[in-house]
């Protein structure tokens, strides 16, 4: 079934209070950012070294990777590769069941999201606890996370006391972030303790040394991955960097593209299990093999997720990440998601205004509104576009492409918007842009017409 992104953010917006909360606290967001960004004075040449680092490694993915399995597995790590989602899946139940494990913590990780891990452990018998706080709060409401750094964003203090009324017995009308906080610290420290198996991602994978750093603002990686006897790692194939001393490069960018600090609170590198523990990294390609031989839109692959073009969108941030669809949402998502399935999401690279504001914000320098504006021409190259759109691009290009006929529709429409009734031309059933705008008088004659009259002799 294909996504719907205007309808799935019609939704959303018929909640007026909240589009317009949820707009400001990203915009929020986006000015820390600029704050940040402008207290470094070099902060546009790191974009370009960090970008440069990433077109190197990509055009060397290969190399790469075999070097840092070699190295990893040197340091006693197993390394698991995984084509798609389901065999990624299926590694972890494999080693869950080899350890007879039944206790599993996770840190946020949207690898494991765009594989769907914790429905598939749970059919499996297996229950996972999240322990990232804004994942913990939409697992107890059975939702996607509708941002990739902020996965609770969409929901308001009295939400999410209302879950924790109904999940942990706090009281009914509780909403004191600090109280939530509390008892949601409470609930989880149990969990941490009793760990058998601690699952987290990875934000950079370093090839030179086989290790993995994970970042986080709430040390939940760290403490998971400190009770439990088993760390399993899961890792796109475009994590990887080359050498160690690469990482202060994208370590200064991440922090201050995504929150607007100067560096995440907790930076965690893992090398190798302790004595009598298992470390596990599991390597998903999942489609980004595919991207990388797409010349148009292998740049996407350098995206180190810290949704700085989400915060900066005016789509995403008045429509909600839920609208989108995909495990990742906003202007990279866009661009990711149909390289996986250009049918399914053919509506998403035209979710955006083109303003380039994505491109401007991105730490490593991707073309992301270039590339929504290709992935456009292809969707249509296709037929992957909706048969209303469809044809009407056919009969516009038509119109366009022909002097004669554009001067004669541009008559019949001056003279029927003069004379037809503000009810029609402003009924939203027949014009959705009347929503929102005002149409202007229409002129007299065209442009055409009043330039022949009045140009220079």
């Amino acid at each position: 079934m294909s996504v719907n992104h205007a309808s799935s953010a019609n939704t959303f917006n018929r909640d007026f209070d909240r589009t317009t909360w949820h707009d400001e606290s990203l915009w929020f967001v986006r000015q820390k950012r600029d704050k940040a960004v402008f207290s470094v004075s070099e902060f546009q040449q790191l974009r370009e070294v960090a970008s440069n680092i990433k077109e190197h490694t990509l055009s060397s993915l290969d190399h790469y990777l075999i070097e840092f399995e070699q190295n990893a597995l040197s340091n006693g790590v197993h390394v698991h590769w995984a084509a798609n989602a389901q065999e990624h899946n299926q590694i972890i139940l494999d080693i869950l069941k080899q350890n007879k494990a039944t206790r599993i913590v996770k840190s946020k990780s949207m690898l494991t999201e765009e594989c769907h891990l914790n429905p598939f452990l749970k059919e499996n018998g297996f229950d996972v606890v999240d322990t990232d706080l804004g994942e913990r709060i939409i697992q107890f409401r059975n939702e996607p996370p509708s941002h990739i750094v902020m996965p609770a964003i969409h929901l308001k203090k009295e939400d999410v006391g209302k879950t924790f009324h109904e999940h942990l017995g706090t009281p009914a009308n509780e909403k004191d972030p600090q109280r939530l906080t509390e008892a949601a610290r409470q609930h989880l420290r149990e969990k941490f303790v009793a760990a058998e198996v601690a699952i987290t991602g990875v934000n950079f994978a370093i090839a030179e040394t086989g290790s993995v750093v994970v970042c986080t603002n709430e040390g939940n990686a760290d403490l998971g991955v400190t009770f439990a006897k088993v760390h399993i790692a899961c890792m796109g194939i475009e994590k990887i960097i080359p050498k160690w001393q690469h990482l202060g490069v994208f370590t200064r960018v991440l922090a201050r593209s995504a929150t607007g600090q100067p560096i995440t609170t907790y930076t965690s590198h893992f090398t190798k299990p302790r004595d009598g523990n298992e470390m596990h990294i599991v390597i998903l390609d999942n489609g980004r093999t595919q991207q990388l031989g797409r010349e148009d839109f292998r740049n996407s692959l350098k995206c180190i997720r810290c949704a700085a073009c989400m915060n900066t969108c005016p789509v995403f941030r008045r429509s909600g990440g839920h609208s989108y669809g995909f495990t990742v949402p906003g202007p990279i998502g866009s661009i990711l998601s149909p390289n996986l399935d250009l049918k399914k999401y053919s509506a998403l690279p035209f979710a955006s205004t083109l303003c380039g504001s994505c491109s401007d914000v991105c730490p490593v320098k991707i073309d992301i509104h270039v590339q929504l504006y290709k992935w456009r021409q292809i969707i249509s190259k296709e037929n992957a576009l909706p048969i209303s759109k469809r044809w009407s691009m056919k009969l516009l290009s038509t119109v366009l492409s022909r002097h004669g006929l554009y001067n004669l529709a541009g008559k019949i429409a001056r003279f029927t918007l003069r004379w037809m009734p503000h009810s029609i031309t402003h009924n939203t059933l027949l014009n959705s842009w009347a929503k929102s705008r005002e149409l202007p008088h229409p002129p007299k004659e065209s442009f055409g017409t009043w330039y022949q009259k009045n140009k220079l002799k």
